[in-house]
């Protein structure tokens, strides 16, 4: 089931159009990467979905139904520039945030002083918010954005500002709100994530989506049939019989004299057949196919679309 359909929708402001006829299925929970090059119409979309500005022409579907105004308490939203005050105290201004999601004074205390407690911040309660660093100030903005625990959470660049060990405890919460049920966007320009993330994406460039499905799907589309192989035995030998058929495109020697070796087979040279040429000459450890990362993909979709 798709929890959010845009159909046809187009969005223009003064001499630039920032949504073409816009198309795009989320299905529900799932982490849905949006992707693309500045302005290409990612966050014009968030922003008609936040109902913080509408659509010129065309539709939202959630949850099956037409986009109205009272959906906004099941969405939860992170944008990429944050918005908090900096003169209020961090207590405050959480409670503040939770308490316009609709939560009541009790319920959103209880909830705070969970999240506070999970993520060893309850020491900054009594701070105001421009004491805290960047990275404080995220996972402040995160908890208000969850705690009203919504169907649909938005994050836009969620990992900005925080260093490696925050940044993989924050993947670490949004990969257990998919798992309770939430339908997550993830929008962002680090493939990376998106690989150990998502599992739909959609590419967008100039108000359209030109590339859209499933991100191990799409890496098997654009596969450049790249194998990877590592065997113990006679290195000039076994290089030299797969030179015959297929093209090496680095080699490695590890521990225990194996060695590593990436190959490019031409499509009319299987696997198998790789294998039999250099079977007698060698001991195979192990055979794999190595697809391409999102930041290749990108990179080639980006070549054929002239992104």
């Amino acid at each position: 089931m798709h929890f959010l359909e845009a159909h046809n929708v187009v969005k223009s402001f003064t001499n630039h159009l920032a949504l073409d006829n816009l198309n795009v299925s989320i299905p529900e929970n799932c982490i849905y990467g949006l992707l693309g090059p500045n302005g290409a119409g990612k966050t014009t979309f968030i922003r008609i979905v936040n109902q913080i500005t509408g659509p010129d022409k065309g539709e939202i579907l959630f949850n099956g139904k037409p986009l109205q105004s009272k959906d906004i308490s099941q969405i939860g939203y992170l944008p990429e520039e944050r918005g908090l005050y900096k003169k209020m105290k961090v207590g405050e201004h959480a409670l503040y945030l939770a308490q316009l999601k609709g939560l009541s004074k009790h319920e959103a205390l209880s909830r705070l002083k969970y999240w506070f407690q999970k993520f060893e911040i309850e020491p900054w309660w009594g701070k105001k918010i421009e004491e805290l660093s960047k990275g404080m100030q995220q996972k402040i903005q995160f908890i208000v954005t969850i705690l009203h625990k919504p169907k649909l959470l938005i994050f836009d660049e969620p990992f900005s500002g925080f260093d490696p060990v925050n940044a993989n405890i924050l993947k670490k919460e949004i990969l257990k709100l998919k798992k309770e049920g939430a339908t997550i966007i993830f929008s962002t320009h680090n493939m990376d994530s998106v690989e150990q993330l998502c599992d739909n994406i959609s590419l967008i460039n100039n108000g359209k989506s030109v590339l859209e499905g499933k991100v191990n799907e799409i890496r098997q589309k654009y596969k450049n049939n790249i194998i990877k192989l590592e065997y113990a035995g006679d290195k000039d030998v076994t290089e030299n019989l797969i030179s015959k058929t297929s093209t090496i495109i680095k080699s490695e020697s590890g521990n225990d004299e194996v060695q590593s070796l990436w190959i490019k087979n031409p499509e009319s040279i299987s696997v198998n057949d790789l294998l039999k040429n250099i079977i007698e000459s060698c001991t195979i450890h192990s055979c794999s196919e190595i697809l391409p990362g999102m930041d290749e993909v990108f990179i080639k979709v980006a070549g054929e679309k002239n992104i």
